[in-house]
């Protein structure tokens, strides 16, 4: 199949790349430096468009293809990849499920400011006991009048310090297993909601993650997203675009990391003559470059099966394996190269090392998705 991009997909590439050079790649070792969360790039992408790639127009979004925001994320994120993982969760894990399973009420309220990033949104799934196992929630909502009542804790929560609208899935009915599981749209502002500390995370610094706490939490019976006891299955649909999203982040900080080592080998002289002349970094070059396409081509095949409509679990889930997995290969490959000198924050490949490895875990660690794709191939 060919995945070629058409006229408008490239038009979004080149100005995701401008954008991504001019403006994010010149702050992204500082935001790496201080963990300050990167407003002044989120609202660039904003005004492009990009936090609401997919979300129709009718609801205050770009309307453009999930092959378009794959190119977008990457680009985004090569240059700065904490801004593209905010860039990811709002579109994603946001935006996407509002629009397939919200009210009209619902996405007047909510979606149209968070496809135009007027407001930013966080998704509130894993919990200090409910990780790869989300159907473990512990956190509560309790029916009472017109309202509901919130209590617990949700943790590692992208954007969480900062966002204005929380998707929060909460157990409804605790005899119910996962079938009890309801998601909730949360205005983040609403009394009884702590935000914990930003956590010291190894890579990934500017994204902003933290704890949100919920006490006696109320909020009204009308912001269930989808039917109640239906919230396990919302998660799910939306974690298989989210993978895409992190597919691309991957990919992202894999070709800048390929791009530093190749470059630097070309510069850096040893013996005489530039390391890019010994066959061992040839081969990491190589192999690099290698998987880095291999993983670009399962990540826009699931982006294409997504825009067609069908299932694509199975997709995705390989793209997110792949990717991620070539991003952690190809960034140590990449302080190889470098020597000492990979090994010291002067140079962007010890940022890219870090970056990646977070890309195997969130939105599903590897082992998750090895699951779900043999699941999928054994029915």
């Amino acid at each position: 199949m060919d995945y070629a991009l058409n006229d408008e997909e490239r038009l979004i590439l080149a100005t995701a790349r401008e954008l991504a050079e001019k403006e994010f790649a010149p702050r992204a070792a500082e935001i790496d430096e201080t963990g300050a969360f990167p407003r002044e790039n989120v609202a660039k992408l904003a005004e492009l468009g990009f936090m609401g790639m997919m979300t129709s127009e009718t609801w205050g979004g770009a309307g453009l293809s999930t092959i378009a925001y794959v190119a977008a994320m990457e680009a985004v994120s090569r240059a700065c990849a904490s801004t593209g993982v905010i860039m990811s969760v709002n579109n994603s894990l946001v935006c996407d499920p509002l629009e397939k399973f919200g009210t009209e009420e619902q996405k007047e309220r909510y979606l149209r400011s968070l496809a135009s990033g007027e407001r930013l949104g966080a998704y509130c799934l894993t919990e200090p006991q409910a990780g790869s196992d989300a159907s473990r929630q512990k956190t509560t909502a309790v029916p009472d009048g017109d309202a509901y009542v919130i209590n617990g804790t949700k943790n590692f929560i992208t954007n969480g310090q900062v966002a204005d609208v929380l998707l929060v899935y909460l157990m409804t009915d605790p005899a119910a297993g996962n079938r009890g599981i309801s998601c909730f749209i949360v205005d983040a502002d609403t009394p009884g909601i702590e935000r914990g500390r930003k956590e010291n995370t190894m890579g990934i610094r500017g994204s902003s993650t933290c704890t949100i706490s919920f006490t006696d939490v109320r909020v009204p019976a009308s912001n269930l997203l989808g039917a109640p006891g239906k919230g396990f299955n919302v998660a799910l649909a939306t974690l298989d675009g989210g993978r895409i999203g992190i597919a691309a982040q991957a990919l992202g900080i894999a070709a800048h990391a390929l791009e530093e080592a190749t470059r630097y080998s070309t510069e850096r002289e040893s013996f005489g003559a530039p390391i890019a002349d010994l066959q061992a970094i040839q081969w990491m070059l190589a192999d690099s470059v290698t998987e880095l396409e291999a993983a670009r081509w399962l990540t826009y095949r699931a982006a294409a099966a997504k825009d067609g409509g069908g299932r694509f679990s199975t997709e995705a889930a390989m793209a997110k394996l792949t990717a991620s997995r070539a991003a952690v290969t190809v960034a140590d490959r990449a302080v190889q190269v470098h020597g000492g000198y990979g090994y010291v924050k002067e140079y962007a490949v010890e940022r890219c090392y870090r970056d990646a490895k977070i890309t195997e875990i969130y939105e599903g660690t590897s082992e998750i998705q090895r699951m779900v794709i043999a699941r999928n191939l054994l029915k």
